[in-house]
């Protein structure tokens, strides 16, 4: 299992982190929201608890905890800048559709459904 960061989204990490003043990485996971059903959550780490994976991308590090991980597993996190709108996205190949407004995402069935 493994998420990484483009050279750009851990910019954004180490450059938030400098900000806080805190903090070991990005936290990400998934929520039960939206049109479709999940939507992806970010926060800041500030300790990685004992159900947590890490992961190490550009010298940054990716915490997620052991209920999101197999919705993200195989993600590549980036960073995007459009007009004044920056974010971070995700490229996930778990996805199967996303909503029209863009904030929620189903899952791709698997044969043990």
């Amino acid at each position: 299992m493994a998420i990484t960061l483009s050279e750009s989204a851990a910019q954004q990490v180490h450059t938030q982190l400098a900000q806080r003043g805190t903090g070991v990485g990005l936290r990400v996971g998934v929520k039960k929201v939206g049109c479709s059903g999940l939507a992806y959550t970010f926060d800041f780490a500030d300790e990685v608890r004992a159900d947590d994976s890490v992961f190490e991308s550009h010298s940054a590090t990716v915490v997620v905890a052991a209920d999101s991980l197999a919705f993200l597993d195989g993600s590549r996190i980036d960073f995007i800048k459009e007009g004044l709108k920056q974010m971070f996205t995700f490229d996930n190949p778990n996805v199967d559709n996303t909503c029209g407004c863009g904030e929620s995402f189903s899952l791709k069935r698997t044969s043990a459904a």
